[in-house]
């Protein structure tokens, strides 16, 4: 941001049309002024900092509300950030507050429709994060190997408590049975024979998130891989779910936890139509190594898509990250957290020199006017 945002922050010329051609037209970017940030307890620091530099470099002030879920990341927020930050400016609350400012920028899993409808009173922009069931198709032509390892590792991170983590696998049936047998592989490869003794494996972060992953698990399909449970630990085995169907339980939430159910196609047509019934996605995925399979990316409609790999377009700063539809509004990272919180104010600067626009009011320039408002 330090050294783009010389950059972000020159007027933009625009195109002139005759009326205009000896004016200056421009867009000049200027401070919302308040933005408020709510945070949430999946990656909690990203979801608190990243759009906090937005609204930095965008100029504003800004009251940072990290999820009290995270209590262990917000009481360090609540520590560090007046040290760093000033404090007349930027303000950090730990508890969950209504606030009412220029802008509301929520990151939170469970944020509902009722944010934006409470903002429209105020005519308040709203710029939201919400998540989904994300859809991963594996072709039948593609790197078995390769394909279950970043699975793995985008699915179980941080004991699946991720927005962008595939949230359930179409898998071509050819290579269905081949997928499973990879991915447990890799498990035991990341995790051990036992993820309960890893270093490497987390817990949920609540009961309430673990007893709700406990019953999408029980409810839904077959378990392939994994499925122990240890409540006192609020430990969930990463877990790979097959014979699973489009009407059970774990297909109608967002998982926030370490199950993988695995769906079969017979080709990605199918997939397409799949995913196209459902609600849109915050980010779409595809394994394949068949150029055939990229019409996913124009036939669905989402707020990312990544091929041959999962999560990592949520990291580059120089793509925006965002949802659409139902997985949320906004997007933000690098020049667009900037343009988030940025208003931008159109501007003509003309001249007082020269006089015609106020004439043309004149029937016998009429067809001038026409001409000159035609570009």
């Amino acid at each position: 941001a330090m050294n783009n945002l010389k950059k972000w922050m020159q007027p933009q010329p625009v195109e002139r049309n005759l009326s205009t051609t000896l004016d200056e037209c421009r867009v000049v970017h200027e401070p919302v002024g308040v933005v408020f940030i709510r945070g949430s307890w999946c990656s909690p620091v990203q979801m608190c900092l990243v759009p906090l530099l937005g609204a930095i470099a965008a100029g504003n002030c800004a009251i940072l509300s990290p999820s009290e879920w995270a209590a262990h990341t917000a009481e360090l927020l609540h520590r560090l950030v007046p040290f760093y930050l000033d404090n007349v400016s930027h303000q950090l609350l730990t508890n969950s507050v209504t606030i009412y400012g220029v802008i509301h920028l929520y990151h939170t899993a469970f944020a509902k429709p009722h944010i934006a409808e409470s903002a429209a009173h105020t005519l308040t922009p709203v710029t939201l994060i919400i998540g989904g069931k994300n859809p991963c198709y594996v072709d039948r032509e593609c790197d078995i190997g390769t394909t279950a390892q970043r699975l793995v590792w985008a699915r179980f991170h941080n004991a699946g408590q991720s927005l962008v983590a595939p949230g359930y696998v179409l898998c071509h049936a050819q290579v269905k049975a081949r997928l499973v047998q990879a991915m447990k592989s890799c498990l035991i490869h990341f995790y051990g024979s036992d993820p309960r003794e890893s270093k490497s494996f987390g817990r949920l972060i609540n009961l309430e998130v673990f007893n709700r992953v406990k019953d999408l698990l029980w409810r839904s399909g077959k378990v392939a891989v994994g499925g122990q449970v240890v409540e006192a630990e609020k430990y969930i085995a990463p877990t790979i779910l097959t014979e699973v169907t489009e009407s059970d339980l774990i297909m109608h939430q967002e998982v926030f936890g370490p199950v993988l159910p695995i769906l079969t196609v017979n080709d990605v047509d199918e997939a397409i139509t799949f995913i196209n019934k459902q609600e849109k996605a915050l980010c779409v995925y595809a394994y394949s190594t068949n150029t055939k399979v990229r019409p996913i990316i124009f036939e669905t409609s989402s707020g990312s898509f990544c091929s041959n790999d999962s999560i990592l377009q949520s990291l580059m700063v120089t793509l925006p990250f965002g949802g659409v539809g139902a997985s949320g509004m906004g997007s933000f990272h690098g020049r667009y957290s900037f343009d988030a919180f940025s208003h931008r104010k159109s501007c003509l600067l003309r001249s007082a020199r020269l006089e015609c626009v106020t004439y043309l009011d004149s029937p016998a320039l009429l067809s001038l006017v026409r001409y000159s408002t035609s570009f």
